[in-house]
């Protein structure tokens, strides 16, 4: 029978960022639905056109993902080594064993996706396959697993549902004529400098909301791959072939064809490492830089030796 991995050490200081970025993500959204309900009362919008875009994309989050990055589940049949690292992986985790999916492509990388740990899939490419030797792969599983275990996907789901709710119900009330006549220019002219008051006002408010959700998303999506690293180096007992992993699928990148990395860009949270360069600072980037998670991974290193 195999022993459960005990999950030892939280990092205290990642939980309590990340609660305070989601407790911030949850400020400006009011804030910006606060501002909306002054100035154009769309009550009904307000309530349930954010419930909707939750519920959607909570229920049909594995297989948007899947038909967005073009990956196929496989069966044990298919890819018989594969399944059976991930469910080790899984037992150790005290994981339900998700499903697998595969992704043809140049490009090396993985990710997971799924509303829950009973409806969740690893997906991997196959540039990953052929580049990672076994104990780099089993790494990368673990990292995926921690996302699953730690309900990621939930989290940036509804993260990332604030500014696409926030952006969208800018575009509906400005194209659809909410505001009453605005710009037709046959009105009373308070009326009219009223409108177009309200209009700069939620203009404004909307581009501050998308920029302060856009920092705020980034940075918990970074805090999430310092967790999932750490949860992989936990679970398989071995960081360093992790860091090796890392290494390796990041000095790949550079030789993927152009047009695989594109492709993969909208969704480069999800991955374990960026289809793109890194940025000149972090705030902008949906990952830490290579180098602040190898540090991580060395000091967790340590810490495990000393245990």
């Amino acid at each position: 029978m195999m022993q459960r991995r005990n999950w030892y050490g939280r990092d205290v200081s990642l939980q309590i960022r990340m609660a305070v970025t989601v407790l911030l993500l949850i400020v400006t959204f009011l804030i910006f639905g606060a501002v909306l309900f002054a100035f154009t009362k769309v009550y009904l919008f307000l309530i349930i056109i954010p419930l909707i875009g939750l519920v959607v994309q909570y229920f049909a989050s594995d297989k948007l993902v899947l038909a967005a990055t073009g990956a196929k589940e496989v069966s044990p049949q298919q890819a018989p080594q594969l399944h059976d690292m991930v469910a080790r992986l899984a037992q150790l985790a005290d994981l339900p064993k998700p499903k697998i999916a595969l992704m043809d492509s140049a490009m090396p990388n993985a990710f997971a996706t799924g509303r829950n740990p009973k409806h969740a899939v690893v997906a991997v490419t196959s540039g990953l396959l052929n580049r990672l030797t076994p104990a780099e792969l089993e790494a990368v599983l673990g990292h995926e697993l921690t996302h699953i275990r730690n309900r990621d996907m939930t989290v940036m789901t509804m993260a990332s549902s604030i500014l696409a709710v926030a952006s969208w119900l800018t575009q509906i009330l400005i194209w659809t004529g909410m505001w009453g006549g605005m710009g037709g220019g046959f009105g009373d002219r308070r009326r009219d400098n009223n409108q177009a008051y309200g209009l700069l006002v939620v203009l404004a408010v909307s581009v501050l909301t998308w920029f302060v959700s856009y920092v705020l998303i980034n940075a918990l999506s970074r805090y999430r791959e310092y967790a999932a690293d750490r949860g992989s180096a936990i679970l398989t007992g071995s960081p360093e072939n992790l860091i090796s992993a890392l290494v390796r699928i990041s000095g790949d990148m550079a030789r993927v064809p152009t047009e695989d990395l594109r492709k993969a860009q909208p969704m480069s949270a999800l991955y374990i490492a960026p289809p793109q360069r890194e940025y000149l600072t972090e705030v902008f980037s949906d990952h830490p830089s290579l180098q602040h998670r190898i540090a991580r991974l060395q000091s967790l290193q340590q810490q495990m030796v000393a245990v």
